[in-house]
């Protein structure tokens, strides 16, 4: 069996049974790049703290100078599960970045909580 797409006016016939790197591989090079960036996104959309620090390629000891502190307790901080919404907030300013807050519901639109924007700042 083949698959047809029909995508920018041109028809590519793509067999049945392929694994995903083969089937990109067989789309023409704009939905690749489409795809492979449509997946960064995704990816870039959950990090852990520590991934987020090293893909911004910053060092422990460089966040650690902007908050004050060493290295070993941003370390700490990137291993915590729990902690407070303002050590999450100095973390990802001392990134450069801005941290907010999305309460998201099943019938209503996400909503951007401002409670905290100032808590350091108090």
């Amino acid at each position: 069996m083949e698959y047809m797409d029909r995508g920018r006016n041109h028809a590519r016939h793509v067999r049945k049974g392929l694994n995903m790197d083969e089937f990109i591989a067989a789309l023409p090079p704009d939905r690749q790049q489409a795809i492979h960036e449509g997946a960064a996104r995704l990816i870039a959309e959950e990090l852990t703290l520590r991934e987020m620090r090293k893909a911004r390629e910053i060092s422990q000891r460089a966040v650690g100078a902007a908050l004050h502190v060493n290295q070993a307790a941003v370390s700490k901080i990137e291993r915590k599960a729990d902690m407070y919404i303002s050590t999450l907030r100095e973390y990802i300013e001392a990134m450069g970045g801005a941290l907010e807050i999305i309460a998201r519901f099943p019938d209503h639109a996400p909503v951007r909580i401002i409670q905290f924007e100032d808590l350091g700042d108090a």
